[in-house]
């Protein structure tokens, strides 16, 4: 019996000592979505997502600062479940798909902010402007996947100013400011 819990004790220790997510993780395009939230004439908020979204994100724990996020999404995916306004939001007046074919975010630096968060400073390119925001990442949680390859959830929401990438067509009926959310489920990489 003491034999067992000293085993016991050691493995515990031992799995205490290993930093979680030291490794990295694909964007599992299945299991991620990125969405967002815009006033319409300054009454009822509008939604939609971008259906294509791919990246990878590693998260180490015991030195936040060795972690890092990077994001590319399809600007022509983008749905708000109205094939009209979606062909309006992809032309020239909203996100210009066709010049514009990506939105991207790289982190450039990653600190802890409590249990599970980290402040992520990072640069978004959106419509052809790179700027840098800082989001809040939150880990929402780590597991196996149906064949038993480790993966891991992520989770931010936060809001910019389309005006400050150049996005500043009809801001009188659709408003300025964008809630975006970003729920990620990673697959780790081999």
């Amino acid at each position: 019996m003491k034999i067992r819990s000293c085993l016991f004790g050691a493995v515990i220790a031992s799995m205490l000592a290993i930093p979680c997510l030291a490794a990295g993780y694909k964007v599992d395009p299945v299991h991620s979505a990125l969405t967002f939230r815009v006033k319409h004439m300054n009454t009822s908020y509008a939604y939609g997502r971008f259906d294509t979204i791919s990246g990878t994100f590693a998260i180490d724990e015991a030195n936040p600062a060795k972690s890092s996020f990077d994001f590319t999404v399809k600007t022509e995916s983008v749905n708000t479940g109205n094939a009209g306004r979606d062909k309006h939001l992809a032309a020239d007046a909203f996100f210009n798909a066709k010049q514009f074919p990506t939105i991207s975010f790289k982190s450039k630096s990653v600190s802890s902010a409590g249990k599970n968060t980290f402040e992520v400073v990072g640069d978004l390119t959106l419509h052809g402007v790179t700027r840098p925001i800082t989001v809040m990442i939150e880990l929402t949680g780590t597991g196996k996947d149906m064949r038993g390859t480790a993966i891991a959830g992520i989770e931010s929401v936060f809001t910019i100013k389309r005006s400050d990438f150049g996005m500043k067509q009809m801001l009188n009926a659709v408003g300025d400011d964008v809630k975006i959310m970003l729920a990620s489920e990673g697959i780790q990489s081999k």
